[in-house]
């Protein structure tokens, strides 16, 4: 028949605990059991006045909070704090009780410009869950994934004035000096001097958020954006994470990302990455350290028509490329960016039948360029064939691709709700952390190492251990054999 529900539920008074009414398997319930948040008492201590003063807001408190935030995709603070006044589960995280009134959505900013500005407190927390799933086995460091994402900044695309920049030095261009001037001297040549000129470039800097840079990619929308590089375990554990302007270059923040992951987690036997990373230098660091470089296949960047450069081979012993024709390219010079120049025989090109498919230029002269680390790059170019390198490639798409994905559509990060490099690596940090977390009290508990599923499985086996006069002689010994 036809019930009707009626609304004398909303009015019973009933004697109730707020731990009756969080479910067992909740993610809070969980996280609580998968990590002691007490550690960040330590790390704030010397950030509060122990003697005087007006009682402070539990620290643990304000970090839990901005992790409600993150954890579960929650657009703003605001908005955070009107749904843990509403949320029992939250409430109960937090350890507050049915009526205790929650924290101003302003108290987590006032504190992190008062208290947590300038400090290494996020980075820490970060490390310190990271240390948690390392310490239960879950973190697989053997491959290391490196990629980067952009996140649009809280910037009006349409807001910037154009200013003249320095342009920034490379972070190996000292080696790379060295090594050309000497490439230089072998061949005869004298060393180049050091550029006294500072190099200029024009940029566009946003008039709202002056960290952000201007993001231009392909066909996509052109906005300013921060860049997000990390690098994750097989798994999907974020090992390290580094913020930089959008229209900073991958290459030049992968020593950054990979030293901060090995300073973690240890040296790697492979690093994966796409295509941004296949430089001279990273494939270099990389085969130097003993470590595998996985690097995919890259286009050429020749016009339409034209020999690729593959088609012009390199002669080791003598130096020299051949081109298609069988005309010798010798040494011309090293250039201050590390590239070998080989030059053809004009008089031999003018009258080569394939001079049309080969150079365009006036003078009747093809140039081929190899920098002086390029044996590095050809010998990735051997590795990519390899199985292992396509299996291990294969899996980025499970890994460091899925760690943005689940960055952007569970976590919230699509565009960012702070300005300034500073509060935007701040909040990078405690996603990435929070999507570490999530994992680990997830894995804990599938594992029965935590909360109702431990209990049950503990009850269960003294059940048995009581009962074991009673089982045959194979059971007891399966039982004798299992760990609580």
């Amino acid at each position: 028949m036809l019930n009707k529900q009626q609304a004398e539920g909303r009015y019973q008074i009933s004697v109730v605990s707020l731990d009756e009414l969080v479910p067992q398997d909740h993610l809070v319930r969980k996280i609580e059991n998968a990590i002691d948040f007490s550690f960040i008492y330590d790390l704030v201590k010397d950030r509060y006045s122990l003697d005087n003063g007006r009682p402070s807001i539990d620290p643990v408190v304000l970090i839990k909070m901005v992790l409600i935030q993150y954890l579960f995709g929650i657009r703003s603070m605001r908005q955070t704090i009107k749904e843990i006044e509403t949320n029992i589960a939250y409430r109960w995280f937090l350890g507050y009780d049915f009526t205790q009134p929650i924290p101003h959505f302003t108290t987590f900013g006032k504190n992190y410009v008062r208290r947590f500005q300038g400090t290494d407190l996020f980075e820490k927390i970060f490390t310190r869950i990271l240390e948690e799933a390392c310490h239960h086995g879950f973190v697989d460091s053997s491959v290391l994934y490196i990629d980067s994402t952009h996140v649009k900044a809280s910037a009006n695309k349409n807001k910037y004035i154009k200013q003249l920049v320095q342009e920034e030095r490379k972070k190996y261009q000292e080696l790379l000096e060295e090594e050309l001037n000497q490439d230089r001297v072998e061949h005869g040549k004298k060393p180049l001097p050091k550029k006294t000129e500072t190099a200029w470039k024009e940029v566009k800097q946003s008039s709202t958020d002056p960290d952000s840079g201007w993001f231009v990619k392909n066909e996509k929308e052109q906005t300013f954006a921060y860049s997000f590089h990390a690098a994750s375990d097989q798994h999907g554990f974020v090992v390290s994470a580094v913020v930089t302007a959008a229209n900073v270059h991958d290459s030049q923040a992968f020593s950054d990302v990979f030293e901060q992951a090995v300073e973690r987690v240890g040296k790697p036997d492979a690093v994966a990455v796409d295509a941004g990373y296949k430089t001279p230098y990273i494939s270099k660091c990389l085969l130097d350290e003993g470590i595998r470089p996985v690097m995919p296949y890259t286009r050429p960047h020749t016009k339409e028509g034209l020999f690729r450069k593959h088609e012009y081979v390199y002669d080791e012993y003598f130096d020299c490329y051949i081109c298609p024709a069988g005309q010798v390219l010798t040494y011309e010079t090293t250039t201050r960016d590390g590239y070998r120049m080989y030059r053809s025989d004009p008089g031999e090109c003018n009258h080569c039948p394939f001079r049309p498919q080969c150079t365009e230029s006036r003078e009747a002269v093809k140039r081929v360029s190899r920098h002086i680390w390029a044996d590095y790059l050809d010998e990735v170019e051997h590795l990519r064939h390899t199985e292992v390198n396509k299996r291990l490639y294969a899996r980025r798409k499970e890994t460091i691709e899925r760690v943005f994905a689940d960055l952007k559509e569970k976590h919230g990060l699509r565009w960012t709700t702070l300005r300034g490099l500073k509060k935007v690596t701040m909040q990078a940090m405690l996603v990435f952390a929070c999507m570490n977390l999530k994992k680990l009290a997830n894995w804990l508990w599938k594992l029965g190492k935590g909360g109702h599923n431990a209990l049950h499985f503990r009850f269960t086996f003294e059940y048995i251990q009581d009962k074991l006069p009673l089982l045959p002689m194979a059971t007891r010994e399966f039982v004798c054999n299992l760990k609580p």
